[in-house]
Order: C-alpha cells, then structure tokens, then sequence
C-alpha cells in the first residue's frame, strides 16, 4: 500500500513541484491537492489521505487555524510546510504543538542543484508521519545511495576516557516529535539541575527561535549553543541546525564545541556526535536520554556512553511519536531504564538524587 498523501498549499508552483516529487517514490502518490483548507476539507472526506503537507499561510483560513481543527475533529498525520523567517518558526512550533508530526521549509524553486537532497528531505519526513501514532504506517526507503550513512568516526574519534571528574550532565537526542518531547522534559527540570546538551534534528533557521521559545517556558535557562560556551548547572544548550555539537574539556570545565563535519546518519547535528563526545571526555558523569524519533541515530552513541559508564534512558513506545530511535538504542544494548516521556525528568532527577550531593558539584 502506497502512502497516500493531500497537498495543502495556495502556490500552484508549489503543488506541481510536490506532486512531481512524491509521485516519483514508489511507496507514496500524491493523491490530490488544495489550494486552501476549505477544499481540503471536502478532499479529505474524499480521498481518506495518510497524510496531509499543511500550509500555513493561505486564504480564506490559515494552516493554523485548519489543523487546530482538525486534530479536534479528525486527527491525522500533518507535516507543515513553513517559510525560513522569525515569524515561520513562531508558527511552526504553535503547529507542532497543536499536533502536527513534523515540518519542511517551502520549497524555493530555484534550488535545482540540490533537488535531489531536498526531495529526499521531504519524503523522509512524510514517511515518518506515516509512521506516526495517529496512522499506520509505511517501510522507509533505504537512501544510502544517495547519502552515505557516516558513522561518528566521521567526525571525532572514540577515546578511553579518563575524566575524574563528578560534575554531571544531561545529554539528550531526538528527531521526529522530539520538539515537543523535549519541552515536556525540560518545563519539568529544577533550576539547579546539571548541565544539559541536546541535539534535536533541525533547520539551521529553526533552532535559535526554539531555544528562545523553551528558554520563555523552562525554570533552567535555554540557549542555541555557541563556539566555547561554559556548560553551567541550569543552562541547556541547543545544537545549532548548522553545525554538530561536541562535548569538550577545557582545563575543569565543560565547553560547548561546534563542528562542521560532515554530516552522520545523514543528519547535521547528529546525536551520535554528541553522544560520542560525551563518552569521550564525561563518561560516567553521564546521564544520557534519548526520545521519540525516526532513525537509529544515537544508538551507537548511547551504547559508547553506557560502555564509558553513563546512565541511560529512553522514552517509551506509547508516548512516542514515532518510536525509530529509542527502539534501536534499546537493540543495541545502550539503555539502563525505559521510561514514559511524563516521568522522564522525575526519573532522571531521582537517579541523580540517588548519586547524593556531589552529582550537583560544579
């Protein structure tokens, strides 16, 4: 069975580019298009999609609007197609959290020397929401042909650790649904809580204004990470979509390192990247957590974390959006505790708790 997909969008430009690019899979086919949420809505009726591509601006009403409603009356797999602007990232993350599964930036269409990655980019993304727990779903296509599958090693080496160190992190890997995941892990955190590095799969254009927007909701402080920040109690930083975030030591401290390598698992930022650096120079000063996504990236890290002594959880499958990487990190052996994502932050700060005082240690 073909993943059957309704476009929502105003542009005929746009719609043309998406049917031609989904109807080149052979495990999709676009089965009708909508200039606006009105005609959609008599579409959906119709056609019975597995997954609808949202819009956020158009007329009559707006993609918001629509998916508020929809998720209310009919809930089904949205990824929403945003624009690259302050305002379209303030839009998307309100989208993910009225339900939507994931999000692509519009479509430029003049972008045809790198067509073949962006095509790649936005049929991944549907066959995840395909996935998703609101729709059965469908087999992922194989793209490494394509883009090579890196491993880490393609952008740090493993090391025998050898910290002494008792200062304790939070690291954290997500993908798909991660955005929401994440906020319900960090709102829950106290403000003394360690230090915390996440990699969450995501547009360069998109990560500084989800910093922001958990930095406004959270007890601890959130930033975009930067070359050399310090990593202090309180603080978690956010990869930033262009670059990998490492785990460094600088003399008795914990820094924040960006590097541009290429990317692994066919992500930049990659959680295996930031799981490894982890293990390298932390160790069992680890507490590692890896949520709901699709893929396996952070599955050999987490496993390189546990072996260098860190403390692992995963999210579980029924709060999951799409339960692609905790599941393989869990295969791989790499996990200590499997936990629903609403207990998460309790269980991480009682295991912490269970370290005694000298887990808060700076």
């Amino acid at each position: 069975m073909k993943i059957r997909v309704l476009v929502i969008d105003d542009s005929a430009l746009i719609r043309s580019l998406m049917k031609e690019i989904i109807n080149s899979q052979p495990d999709m086919e676009m089965v009708g298009a909508a200039p606006d949420p009105l005609v959609a809505r008599e579409l959906i009726k119709q056609l019975n999609p597995d997954v609808l591509t949202l819009d956020v601006e158009m007329p009559r009403m707006d993609g918001l609007n629509f998916l508020e409603k929809l998720m209310r009356l009919r809930p089904m797999p949205v990824v929403m197609v945003s624009s690259l602007t302050e305002r379209g990232s303030d839009i998307t993350f309100r989208a993910l959290e009225l339900g939507a599964v994931d999000f692509f930036n519009k479509p430029k269409m003049d972008i045809s020397q790198g067509m073949q990655q962006y095509a790649e980019e936005i049929t991944d993304k549907i066959r995840a929401a395909a996935k998703a727990k609101v729709r059965k779903g469908a087999a992922q296509s194989d793209f490494s042909a394509v883009t090579p599958r890196l491993s880490a090693d393609a952008v740090l080496p493993a090391l025998s650790n050898t910290i002494t160190s008792t200062e304790k992190l939070i690291i954290v890997g997500a993908s798909t649904g991660g955005t929401e995941a994440i906020k319900e892990f960090l709102v829950k955190l106290p403000p003394d809580c360690p230090g915390i590095l996440i990699t969450q799969h995501m547009p360069e254009a998109f990560t500084l204004s989800f910093a922001q927007r958990l930095d406004s909701l959270c007890k601890i402080s959130v930033k975009e990470a930067e070359q050399g920040d310090r990593v202090l109690p309180g603080h978690a930083y956010i990869a930033p979509g262009h670059s990998h975030l490492l785990l460094k030591r600088s003399g008795a401290n914990y820094v924040c390192e960006l590097n541009q390598g290429p990317p692994v698992n066919r992500h930049r930022p990659s959680v295996d990247v930031l799981f490894r650096s982890a293990a390298n120079c932390a160790g069992k000063n680890v507490i590692g957590v890896i949520l709901t996504g699709m893929g396996k990236d952070g599955a050999a890290g987490m496993l390189e974390m546990k072996r260098a002594g860190a403390y692992n959880f995963a999210q579980d499958e029924a709060s999951c959006v799409v339960f692609g990487m905790p599941k393989e990190a869990i295969a791989a052996g790499g996990v200590d505790e499997v936990v629903p994502l609403q207990e998460m932050a309790p269980k991480v700060m009682k295991y912490l708790a269970s370290l005694g005082s000298r887990a808060f240690r700076v």
